[in-house]
């Protein structure tokens, strides 16, 4: 089957990247299907995507709920966040935090295309194999909407001036 990644701009792309490593970095031990919602859980520091849903088990063995999480078909993911999530200002500074990390990264790669996850050694296999994948079509996304190739700055620059 043939990935089809629709042309996005920079703050789709960059909030696409953030929300999919932010998944794909947890603990994955099946192989996710584009499609289907699967379940973000942290417990004992440690965030695990799950096939089982919440109301599905307690608390005691799954850690906390974290929200739903759906791989879509252009191999980006989705999250929405559980209602005691979304209401703990904690974690959302600490989802701000991270956030501001990767602005930082993309600011600091020479191009866009430098800061995608092709290949990162530090994830497990699953992970691993869907970032190489994420960057791919994050990669046709740029290059369909004309920013593959240039910094973020530039960037930020054309957007600066498409919206005068």
């Amino acid at each position: 089957r043939q990935l089809v990644a629709p042309a996005k701009n920079v703050q789709q792309i960059g909030s696409d990247l953030f929300t999919s490593l932010f998944i794909l970095n947890s603990q994955i031990r099946f192989k996710p299907t584009a499609g289907q919602t699967y379940w973000l859980y942290c417990k004992d520091a440690q965030y695990r995507l799950s096939l089982i849903a919440p109301e599905q088990w307690s608390p005691a063995q799954s850690g906390r709920y974290i929200g739903a999480c759906q791989l879509q078909s252009d191999l980006t993911w989705t999250l929405a966040l559980s209602a005691d999530c979304a209401a703990d200002r904690t974690f959302l500074q600490e989802i701000a935090d991270r956030r501001r990390q990767l602005e930082q990264k993309l600011q600091q790669a020479e191009t866009l295309d430098d800061a995608l996850p092709v290949y990162l050694e530090t994830l497990p296999y699953y992970s691993r194999v869907l970032a190489s994948a994420l960057a791919f079509s994050l990669k046709q996304s740029m290059q369909k909407s004309g920013i593959s190739g240039l910094s973020y700055r530039q960037v930020q620059q054309r957007l600066l001036e498409a919206n005068d």
